[in-house]
């Protein structure tokens, strides 16, 4: 029994167990090994922490000290100099023009039917070929006009010579009449036998006339000079003056026009000068009122105002001697009315508009702006005159507008390529904006950043 006491404890599977002691050695080896590495990882996690305190990254989604969206930062960059680009007003001369979408109008546009009823023989012509009046354009079969002529002739050739016995028999009874050898009755019925017989011939002749008509009309010709459109009938189809789209459509293009309306409250301007002899230039441009087509000048207006639109017809002529002008074509017609002398003209993008009309930023002489009001004159594409309130010799503001204000020092930029990118006139004033928020929010980064950072170090 004592033996059984003294007998090493076993599991139930008779393996000898561990003892206590050698347990608990075997735990606190594991953990001192575990130890380092623990400290290894919150070592990690502070530094980590560390770095995402001096980030800030939640403060990026809010305006930072000294950011152009706080108040502090627009008046710090309010007070730092803009730079702009200037130019200065000039005096010189300034178009009058007004500019209206017109159509082109040919003067002639003819649509070739057949006068005769007959088979359409041959064609003379090619589609889209420039033809003069006279030329031959088809041949209906003469043939049938032909005989009938023929026939008409020897009608003639018949009554004509019924028209000479009865004149000779006529002679011969007024003889006879005069020596009292027969009645008067005989001598007046041979008479009107012989005019009978005239107005035979004169029908006759109408009948031969007819039909050489007749084969003229079955030789088609031009009537107008123009370019003959695509072929409405080929040949061998038998033809008949009732058809409706005839045979080809002829359109003068040389010369053309243009027409165009006007509001009636440019009348009185033009029928002074068209009064006093004057021969009004117009221009015609292409749709996108980019490229000059053709020149010329104003024609005629119409005789009334359309009363729906208040508006009125004017028809310019063009030479169209390259032949850029098409039927039926959209264009933009420029009408110079008179030219302005010693106008005042500065650059369209110095103008802008507020709530109290047109206005432009005056350039002082200490390198600071001023706030004008003027009235706008005719405008030219990229010039524009000022009617009032700007002199000739002073400066202008004409880019980098767009962060102004009353008294706002500025500086000259030295030429327009140091303009900022896709600034150009007051297309661009709205793009230079865009482009110089970010520029001046990146100017601040760095500051933002390193008080960020200073400001976590105090902290820990």
């Amino acid at each position: 029994m004592a033996e059984q006491e003294h007998r090493s404890p076993t599991t139930e599977n008779g393996a000898p167990a561990t003892p206590p002691s050698a347990d608990a050695g075997s735990r606190e080896g594991r953990r001192a090994r575990a130890r380092p590495r623990v400290i290894a990882a919150l070592i990690v996690v502070a530094l980590a922490l560390a770095a995402l305190l001096w980030w800030h990254p939640w403060r990026g989604a809010g305006p930072a000290a000294g950011s152009p969206h706080t108040a502090g930062g627009r008046r710090a960059l309010a007070n730092m100099p803009q730079p702009v680009h200037v130019a200065t007003a000039t005096s010189g001369e300034m178009p009058i023009v007004l500019t209206a979408l017109g159509t082109v109008t040919p003067l002639a546009t003819v649509t070739v039917k057949t006068q005769l009823s007959g088979t359409l023989q041959s064609v003379a012509f090619r589609e889209g070929q420039l033809v003069k009046a006279g030329d031959v354009l088809a041949q209906i079969d003469p043939r049938p006009y032909q005989i009938s002529l023929q026939n008409a002739e020897g009608a003639l050739a018949k009554d004509s010579a019924l028209l000479q016995t009865a004149r000779l028999d006529l002679q011969r009874y007024q003889a006879l009449l005069a020596q009292d050898s027969i009645a008067r009755q005989q001598v007046d019925t041979q008479a009107s036998l012989v005019k009978q017989y005239e107005g035979q011939v004169q029908s006759d002749r109408a009948n031969v006339d007819t039909y050489k008509l007749d084969l003229t009309y079955a030789r088609i010709t031009a009537p107008v000079s123009g370019r003959v459109g695509l072929r409405q009938v080929d040949p061998g189809n038998y033809v008949t003056p009732s058809d409706a789209n005839g045979i080809v459509v002829i359109t003068q293009l040389q010369p053309i026009s243009v027409v165009f309306t006007t509001s009636e409250d440019n009348l009185p301007a033009i029928l002074a000068r068209m009064h006093a002899g004057a021969k009004l230039s117009t221009t015609a441009y292409d749709r996108n009122n980019t490229i000059v087509l053709e020149s010329g000048y104003l024609e005629t207006l119409d005789n009334q105002i359309d009363t729906a639109t208040g508006t009125v017809k004017l028809r310019a002529m063009f030479a169209n001697a390259n032949q850029m002008l098409f039927p039926n074509q959209f264009v933009n017609a420029r009408l110079l009315i008179d030219t302005l002398r010693n106008a005042v003209i500065v650059p369209s993008s110095a103008v802008l508009n507020g709530a109290n009309g047109p206005f432009v930023y005056v350039v002082k002489a200490d390198n600071t702006v001023t706030v004008r009001q003027v009235k706008v004159g005719p405008v030219d594409a990229e010039r524009t005159s000022i009617a009032s309130g700007l002199a000739v010799g002073e400066r202008v503001v004409v880019d980098g507008s767009d962060r102004l204000r009353e008294g706002a020092k500025i500086t000259v930029a030295p030429d327009a390529a140091s303009v900022m990118h896709g600034a150009s006139g007051s297309h661009a004033r709205g793009a230079s904006g865009a482009s110089a928020g970010p520029a001046a929010s990146g100017a601040h980064a760095h500051h933002r950043r390193a008080a960020s950072g200073a400001a976590s170090d105090g902290a820990q």
